[in-house]
């Protein structure tokens, strides 16, 4: 089994350049079953336990009809990851990937993403399934799935501009 923090065969750190406040703020504080790194799934699963996240004050009203989508999305800020590599073994198998082809929670900004299933809302309080993070996890924001989610606001220019598949140019 893998030790918490160490570097594998062929992974390299760097050091990192001082961090630069990008003034985020916890809106909460997400529950899960999980105190370890070593315990905690490496990815979610929609029939995985209940877990809750809490949304603090002033950011309550936020939820406002967020009972309307089945799945959320959930960003939550990985406090206790490394930031230090950018080559990583996840098998421990000597092959290395670079940090931003894994999704690992060890990078620069140990920024955690999981898409959810909303099972009940109880005043400051969501239940979901689908959570990969430790118990106590800060929580930086939700929105509703991407596939779910219809604007609201009227379409604007952008919204139908086509181009070459896999360009995006500057005009």
């Amino acid at each position: 089994m893998v030790r918490e923090n160490e570097i594998r065969q062929n992974e390299v750190a760097v050091s990192a350049p001082e961090p630069m406040d990008a003034h985020l703020c916890y809106i909460g504080r997400i529950s899960t079953p999980w105190t370890s790194r070593l315990m905690t799934p490496r990815q979610g699963r929609h029939d995985g336990p209940v877990c809750t996240i809490e949304i603090f004050e002033p950011w309550v009203a936020g939820l406002q009809g967020i009972e309307k989508f089945e799945r959320l999305e959930v960003l939550y800020w990985l406090d206790q990851s490394r930031r230090d590599l950018v080559l990583q073994s996840p098998a421990s198998s000597g092959k290395v990937h670079g940090t931003f082809s894994l999704r690992s929670p060890v990078r620069p900004n140990p920024i955690g993403t999981s898409i959810v299933l909303l099972e009940k809302v109880e005043g400051n309080k969501l239940f979901v399934r689908g959570m990969d993070c430790l118990d106590g996890t800060p929580l930086l924001d939700i929105k509703p799935d991407r596939t779910l989610f219809k604007p609201i606001a009227p379409p604007q220019p952008g919204d139908f501009e086509t181009g070459p598949k896999g360009h995006c140019e500057k005009a």
